[in-house]
């Protein structure tokens, strides 16, 4: 399922730094430093993307990192009370994010990679578990994925071809 490209230009674009790693390289003459960077990008109101980037310094990493996020931005489908509107587990690579729908009032109940995804896509109630690997790029990737693929009443009952009351009960 291919989500429309968004124009990043249009939003203001909120950034999150959810790791930077020193990965060395041994060459002849010594050790080269470089540094990756983990970004996530969202304007608080729907919009959500993650990057990678990865440069000499940090700073230059994590400048690439919100470009690259910001080519990635996807739309994130929101109930009434800032939930989403039902239930998913989302996959990537050996980690697993399983997001709950939940009433108002209860906040946003996540940890670590999967909560700055979370908070950057403007979600005000929800419940999330993290399942399997805890490796942040992964559990930052499946949380994207999860937010990706969950549908609107009215795409599901668009798809299945009946009513939104007959989808809702």
């Amino acid at each position: 399922m291919r989500q429309e490209r968004i124009d990043a230009n249009k939003l203001e674009l909120n950034e999150k730094v959810v790791s930077i790693k020193r990965v060395t390289k041994v060459v002849k003459g010594g050790r080269n430093f470089r540094f990756t960077a983990l970004v996530v990008v969202g304007d608080g109101n729907g919009h959500v993307g993650a990057g990678l980037g990865k440069a000499t310094e940090i700073p230059e990493a994590i400048r690439k990192g919100k470009e690259d996020a910001a080519k990635k931005l996807i739309k994130v489908a929101l109930d009434d009370n800032g939930s989403v509107t039902h239930d998913f587990t989302g996959k990537f690579g050996g980690a697993q994010v399983l997001l709950k729908k939940a009433p108002d009032g209860t906040g946003v109940i996540a940890g670590g990679p999967a909560r700055a995804v979370i908070e950057m896509a403007g979600i005000k109630n929800i419940r999330t578990k993290s399942l399997g690997s805890n490796n942040k790029q992964n559990v930052v990737l499946a949380t994207i994925n999860a937010l990706t693929n969950i549908k609107t009443p009215e795409k599901v009952a668009e798809l299945r071809g009946k009513t939104v009351e007959q989808i809702l009960g």
